[in-house]
């Protein structure tokens, strides 16, 4: 095994950052990649003696010395953020988060305004609001592809100059979209983004070709599968492709194609955080989840029994994983079902990508149909993978590396390789 690229085969929130977390603990990792995502994402990681973050920006490897982080060009980046996420991990023994840290010159850009014109769009759904997380990062992707020649990228905080009329023509454009934005004026944001010019190394595409030939790299996908911004349940979904699609570009691009182990991580519990189809929910099981209380904008997080159908479905959208990681084991209970089929079907066909019309059709199917249950199997891990048809090589029964237990070879710690 040379790389490895982890994703959530759910709705999010299935443990992506635990399992990178344990594999830069079991193995020597080079870089952990963000290829997708932003500040929206929430990767938890507890260490044994009980120290806690929640990774937004930085790589969920970032608490192990000399792991560094890379921010690929499909990452949407939110300089304030990250200061901010700099320095929580200062207070729990990470001083040098920064000093590891790579950026892509090309990643767009995540301002105040996308932020306020984010939130101004999402209230003004009312009752059929998507589950936004507010952050703007789906509004930095939007204008992107709107506006590509200037929407504000991150090689721009070197330029003052540059970076204030694309600043200047981005909250105009806005404005006139929405309507006044809750958000300071273009002189005051200037000091905070080319203070990060200044403070990270901003590099070129090619600077991960050598990061992947200098050692292990860990891909670190942010959200999930069934939130794809093609073959999610539009329109609850995220302006990112969540698949492994970003993951084997870069690769291809730095001559290393297909040279990634590809992980699919899952909860034993389908949940889900905001609005859209949960098919399996049950608000009458007994779960709670700290790092995930109801907000002002992704609303509540919902529970659900196992969503076999579902998580099928994510496995073929994303081409196919080599392996899962099982999480939340410690869950596992006679309160617990596992979902094989629906009352309208048993199998879920991705399509291709682009067709938003066939995903909304889709939603609507979801939203009709009614889980048909089986009772809780002797050995959740076994039955998943049944289930999935495909093996399992990582079990979790708790927050923390220790908690982990690889099954098989294919995740098994180097040491534990060359011993047997």
């Amino acid at each position: 095994m040379r790389h490895v690229a982890v994703v959530d085969l759910g709705y999010g929130d299935a443990g992506k950052g635990t399992v990178v977390d344990w594999l830069c603990a079991t193995r020597r990792v080079h870089t952990v990649v963000r290829f997708n995502g932003g500040a929206q994402a929430a990767h938890n990681v507890v260490l044994r003696d009980g120290r806690h973050h929640t990774f937004a920006q930085f790589g969920a490897g970032t608490f192990h010395p000399g792991v560094g982080t890379h921010l690929s060009r499909h990452v949407v980046v939110d300089p304030l953020a990250l200061a901010a996420e700099a320095d929580h991990l200062a207070t729990v023994g990470v001083p040098d988060a920064l000093d590891r840290l790579t950026v892509d010159s090309d990643a767009l850009l995540a301002t105040p305004y996308h932020r306020a014109a984010n939130r101004a769009r999402e209230i003004a759904r009312g009752a059929d609001r998507h589950g936004s997380c507010g952050l703007g990062v789906g509004e930095a992707v939007s204008y992107g592809l709107a506006h590509p020649d200037d929407a504000p990228r991150v090689a721009d905080c070197r330029s003052p100059a540059l970076l204030r009329r694309r600043l200047t023509t981005l909250r105009d454009r806005l404005t006139a979209e929405v309507g006044p934005l809750d958000a300071p004026p273009v002189e005051d944001c200037l000091p905070a983004f080319t203070g990060f010019a200044g403070r990270v190394a901003i590099v070129d595409g090619t600077w991960l070709a050598g990061a992947l030939r200098a050692g292990t790299c860990v891909f670190e996908g942010a959200q999930g599968v069934l939130l794809d911004e093609w073959h999610g349940f539009h329109p609850y979904t995220t302006w990112s492709t969540t698949t492994f699609a970003n993951v084997d570009r870069l690769l291809a691009e730095a001559g290393q194609p297909g040279e990634a182990t590809r992980i699919g991580v899952l909860r034993i519990v389908t949940t889900r955080h905001g609005a859209g189809p949960l098919v399996t929910e049950d608000p009458a099981l007994p779960l709670a989840d700290p790092h995930n209380p109801t907000n002002p904008w992704q609303g509540r997080f919902r529970f659900g029994h196992f969503d076999a159908v579902a998580h099928r479905y994510a496995v073929a959208a994303a081409g196919g994983v080599d392996g899962l990681a099982l999480t939340h084991l410690d869950l596992a209970g006679p309160d617990l079902r596992i979902c094989r089929r629906y009352d309208t079907t048993d199998r879920l066909t991705p399509g291709p990508p682009g067709d938003l019309d066939r995903q909304a059709a889709l939603t609507a199917r979801l939203l009709r149909s009614r889980p048909l249950y089986d009772d809780p199997p002797r050995d959740w891990a076994e039955a998943v993978g049944t289930e999935l048809d495909t093996p399992m090589v990582l079990t979790s029964h708790g927050p923390t590396a220790d908690d982990k237990t690889p099954c098989g070879p294919l995740l098994a710690p180097p040491a534990l390789v060359d011993a047997d």
